[in-house]
């Protein structure tokens, strides 16, 4: 499934729900359907810099696929709801497809608009985490 596939699927789900308290129970639930995050992956280089709450995220590159998997967690519920769906539409892919991404799902569910400033301050920082992490593997070649 593409990038695009992904979030146009994830803004159909979230379609679904008129009420925005459903929708953050979705984004609860999402977050607690993220497998376990390795204690020795509790790392300052892989906290997100820019977030209220703790947000960790570890990136890896496997050169031989030419993909990039992430893995995160965060220390507030909604907040590592917002981790699995970026995990969800970006995990998997190659490094150009991510730093090339527009992850214009953020905008289509509403999400930004729902977020205090500093969640949704949080949630571009994770974005930008994310792809400059792709970014350097494209350059990295």
């Amino acid at each position: 499934m593409t990038i695009n596939e992904q979030q146009d699927e994830i803004i159909a789900e979230f379609s679904a729900f008129d009420d925005w308290m459903d929708r953050y129970s979705v984004l609860i639930d999402l977050g607690n359907d993220l497998p376990a995050f390795p204690d020795e992956l509790r790392t300052p280089q892989n906290i997100i810099d820019g977030c209220q709450s703790t947000v960790w995220i570890d990136s890896q590159y496997n050169h031989s696929t030419d993909t990039v998997t992430y893995r995160g967690d965060a220390d507030a519920i909604l907040v590592k709801g917002m981790v699995a769906l970026l995990i969800r539409v970006l995990s998997g892919h190659s490094a150009q497809e991510i730093a090339d991404a527009d992850l214009y799902f953020i905008e289509q569910i509403g999400l930004r608009d729902h977020l205090s400033p500093t969640r949704s301050n949080g949630l571009l920082a994770m974005v930008r985490q994310m792809k400059l992490f792709a970014k350097a593997c494209v350059a990295a070649g």
